[in-house]
């Protein structure tokens, strides 16, 4: 979609991205996965889900595709590409 529009997008999830989106800067969902899994045991063993911490996502993940910013004429800063977690090629 993002090469048939020619629209550069940043997406929420890492998938997206491995389907030809430009960049996503995203939690990783095991981790996401991981810290619900911690808020259902403390309900189970008593605590009130009102009385929990909402808590947000404390690392991120960034993910470039280098083919969809060749096939939309960009050129990605090489600052950006250095603080990349993952560059697809």
């Amino acid at each position: 979609m993002v090469r048939t529009h020619r629209l550069p997008a940043m997406f929420p999830w890492l998938l997206y991205v491995d389907a030809g989106g430009l960049m996503s800067s995203a939690t990783r969902i095991p981790d996401f996965h991981r810290r619900s899994a911690i808020y259902v045991d403390k309900i189970l063993k008593g605590a009130k889900p009102g009385d929990l911490p909402i808590e947000r996502p404390t690392t991120f993940k960034l993910v470039l595709n280098l083919k969809t910013a060749q096939a939309l004429g960009l050129t990605i800063p090489p600052t950006l590409l250095f603080q990349a977690d993952e560059v697809i090629r």
